[in-house]
């Protein structure tokens, strides 16, 4: 191609080598007057080139770049290296393991010993996983607790770290009769059909690190699956969440480490101090970012699963993309920080197939960030055009999550 382009400059008179671009790749051209149009306002609005990154890639080809090779503040961008990280190590469908178990005996509705919450890290224990816990309590004869709640951590509920937090909380979901009304508005989303659970707990709150000597495990509570914790995570850009899985993957540097490999980048394009993007130390360069997303795909695909069941999907979910507006079918990691505006995806394409994309922008002026990449990602669908049939990473057989599914509790012992 570069020998036929030359051949015609020298028929022609040597015209602009970028003339001859426009006129034999037409899509190119118009990307990169985009770009640049972008880039202008930016700087007349006072954010200058040096601030922002660009990266636009299919699977074969280079299409745009602006310092696509520049670590850059990703804030929760970030997010995509956890997601490759997690689920590099552990499968897709891994679930944690919380336990109930019980010490004394059980009279008459009353049990005449402790509660023992054995936790399993669970992520996204939610008020809903709680309450359903509480029904089978009431299954197995348990109203009223006459000892304990002991808690064997890690245990986190609804995102709290501090044990005490989450221990109160979750006496609070055992008892229908102390709901505050954001329990009850979570009841009334995902468990109207279930029963209301009553269980009292006379007892104080303790907490051990070892499991007591004569407990007797009663139940077993399994997660939601990794992969559909990871989606949650990206939807709403759980921190917490993220902070979880990136400490199960090892920690930000191994997070960095598996990241960077995986996407083909050199080291430094990743730099990480943690698994959220709290923190404008976490640096990531846009082509880095879509290297994270084309081997996140990858591995996805190996395993029959899909890009659309890890990410946010625009036309799809809520969370982060609440008001962002987005072509339909575009899967996205959006990231902000109060001087950082972020958005990383796939799009797809006819042209070129899917299409990944990075604006990392600097600056303070999210709300005006976040329209000009909104803007950006509607000028690819448009100039690359919507294809008839999007690829299989856009396609997801996953629905709703079941928060509080009584399938994931299963009885260890009867009493």
């Amino acid at each position: 191609m570069l020998e036929l382009l030359a051949a015609v400059a020298w028929y022609w008179g040597q015209p602009p080598f970028e003339a001859l671009k426009a006129v034999i790749f037409p899509y190119n051209a118009a990307l990169y007057q985009y770009r640049d149009r972008y880039l202008q306002t930016l700087a007349e609005e006072g954010f200058a080139p040096s601030q922002q990154g660009i990266w636009i890639q299919s699977a074969q080809q280079l299409l745009v770049n602006h310092q696509g090779d520049r670590p850059l503040a990703a804030a929760s961008v970030t997010k995509i290296a956890t997601s490759l990280a997690v689920l590099d190590k552990y499968p897709f469908d891994y679930q944690f393991l919380t336990r109930i178990g019980t010490t004394g005996r059980l009279d008459n509705g009353v049990l005449r010993g402790d509660l023992v919450l054995i936790g399993g890290n669970d992520p996204l224990f939610v008020w809903e996983e709680a309450i359903a816990l509480g029904n089978a309590l009431n299954r197995l004869g348990i109203r009223h607790v006459q000892g304990n709640l002991v808690i064997v951590p890690p245990f986190m509920m609804n995102f709290y770290p501090e044990l005490q937090t989450s221990a109160a909380l979750f006496k609070l979901a055992l008892d229908h009769r102390r709901w505050t009304p954001e329990i009850a508005a979570a009841y009334a989303q995902h468990l109207k059909e279930q029963p209301r659970p009553q269980v009292s707990i006379a007892g104080r709150t303790r907490f051990q690190g070892t499991i007591p000597a004569k407990v007797t495990i009663r139940l077993e509570h399994r997660s939601l699956p990794l992969g559909e914790i990871v989606r949650q995570m990206n939807i709403y850009s759980n921190n917490q969440i993220a902070e979880s899985l990136a400490e199960m993957a090892g920690g930000a540097a191994a997070v960095a480490q598996v990241a960077a490999r995986k996407a083909q980048v050199p080291a430094q394009e990743i730099q990480l101090i943690n698994g959220s993007g709290l923190g404008e130390e976490n640096r990531i360069s846009p082509r880095a970012a879509c290297g994270m997303l084309f081997a996140l795909q990858q591995a996805l695909a190996a395993k029959n699963h899909s890009l659309a069941e890890v990410l946010a999907m625009a036309g799809r979910d809520g969370g982060t993309l609440e008001d962002r507006q987005l072509p339909a079918a575009t899967l996205v990691k959006t990231g902000s920080l109060w001087s950082v505006s972020a958005l990383v995806g796939v799009l797809p394409t006819a042209q070129y197939g899917t299409v990944c994309f990075a604006f990392l922008n600097g600056g303070s002026n999210l709300e005006g960030f976040r329209r000009a990449q909104d803007r950006y990602v509607q000028h690819l669908s448009q100039t690359l055009q919507p294809p008839q049939r999007p690829g299989a990473e856009f396609r997801s057989q996953a629905g709703a999550p079941r928060f509080g599914d009584p399938q994931r509790i299963q009885v260890v012992t009867a009493q």
